[in-house]
């Protein structure tokens, strides 16, 4: 990953009216429907012109797809976006809202039917949306937003997949605010053909060539599915998304994008924004997202998320040695943050393929076959973050980013148990 500098000063997810005036991302290669505006009236009418494509499929409505609403009405459609029963899979339903909106507060709660999703039984089937951040709509353009969510019960307790909940009580503790902890994210992912579920660019069912000339590569027989992070990236950019980056991976078919650097709960929020926007592109371009950390088993890398972190303590001078010690606490809660790291994470983590064993922790400087990598820059100016290698491409950001600030800033193991790791890690602190 790009090296962190410093975090975006939009802390709490507020848009200005002035800001959301911009096109949204148009989709031509992917459409093939012509609309046109009858001018004879003073209203909005459209005339849909279907034309077969050089695949003679009919595609896109994009004219209305792409219809700029502001000019006729102060109403916007507000996108709810939740997580799901599996803790995995993003859901949303849309809503007009009377007029634009600058912070979740001036937004209503919702519901939607949990049983449908995998978190309710059918008796009592009502979940309530709770709007937690806004974030411009790349899709829908004007103005337009995704509202990111989180979900309780009518009585206003938190459903047990509302992971949110508990980060934003971590991140709420004096401590934890006065450390100011930052987060950078390396999201990575894998595309599939849709009808075979195999890897973008690889023959059916056959394999292509070793790794090695696929990672931030260019050409037809190297990179594939560049549109679709391009795409991606914009979306992001668009969206208010503190996206810093992307690059094709090692294995062909593969990709990583960064969010970061973010304080706090704004992690998590920008990475399921940013999933629910590459969801969206890969579902009008025709292929499928996977975040499996091992979609292909055999001498190929898998996918992971590699969490960036450091606090304030971390980044002044002498931070290398507050760094040492979160190393030390890390050590000794390592089944903790492996159980919490993402679901079938035991096939990545093998201690091939640039990863380190699941069941050993290990740190160094520069070793990307670590558990925690510590950069170059971090030991020689004696100050900077740590790079945790462990979480799954399918972790819970909201978990992973309070679990390190938890272990490192609140708990506290026993002097014994500190010193056995400092001798069994050979780190002197």
């Amino acid at each position: 990953m790009a090296q962190i500098l410093a975090p975006s000063t939009q802390w709490q997810m507020r848009i200005t009216k002035s800001s959301l005036h911009a096109s949204p991302i148009t989709s031509n290669s992917w459409s093939s429907l012509l609309m046109k505006q009858n001018k004879k009236t003073s209203s909005a009418k459209f005339r849909v012109l279907a034309v077969k494509s050089d695949n003679s499929a009919i595609n896109r409505l994009e004219g209305l797809l792409n219809l700029d609403i502001t000019p006729f009405t102060d109403k916007i459609i507000a996108e709810y976006i939740w997580i799901g029963g599996t803790g995995i899979d993003v859901r949303s339903k849309s809503r007009t809202i009377s007029k634009p909106v600058e912070h979740p507060s001036e937004l209503p709660k919702w519901n939607y039917d949990g049983s449908s999703t995998g978190q309710a039984p059918g008796e009592d089937s009502e979940v309530i949306l709770y709007p937690q951040a806004i974030f411009k709509d790349p899709f829908r353009g004007g103005n337009n937003i995704l509202v990111i969510c989180d979900s309780y019960t009518p009585a206003g307790e938190p459903i047990p997949t509302n992971k949110r909940y508990r980060a934003a009580e971590v991140f709420s503790n004096p401590k934890v605010i006065a450390e100011v902890p930052w987060y950078g994210i390396e999201q990575e992912y894998t595309l599939l053909q849709t009808n075979v579920k195999w890897p973008l660019g690889w023959p059916v069912g056959g394999y292509p060539g070793p790794q090695g000339p696929y990672y931030c590569s260019a050409g037809a027989d190297k990179s594939f599915g560049r549109d679709i992070s391009d795409a991606h990236y914009k979306a992001c950019l668009f969206a208010g998304i503190n996206i810093s980056g992307t690059n094709g991976e090692v294995m062909p078919g593969q990709w990583e994008y960064q969010v970061g650097p973010s304080v706090g709960i704004e992690a998590g929020d920008h990475i399921w924004a940013s999933r629910y926007i590459l969801e969206r592109i890969t579902e009008q371009a025709g292929v499928v997202l996977s975040l499996d950390p091992k979609p292909i088993e055999g001498d190929w890398n898998g996918a992971g998320c590699h969490t960036n972190y450091s606090t304030k303590s971390m980044r002044e001078d002498g931070g290398f040695e507050v760094i040492k010690k979160a190393i030390l606490n890390l050590s000794l809660r390592h089944n903790e943050h492996i159980s919490a790291y993402g679901e079938g994470n035991e096939r990545r983590l093998t201690g091939k393929h640039e990863t380190a064993s699941i069941n050993t922790f290990s740190w160094g400087v520069a070793n990307r076959g670590c558990s925690i990598r510590v950069g170059r820059d971090t030991e020689k100016n004696g100050k900077g973050y740590l790079e945790d290698r462990r979480p799954a491409s399918n972790m819970d950001p909201y978990v992973v980013t309070s679990l390190l600030a938890e272990t490192t800033l609140l708990w506290e193991p026993t002097l014994e148990a500190e010193a056995l790791a400092a001798q069994k890690l050979s780190l002197k602190v």
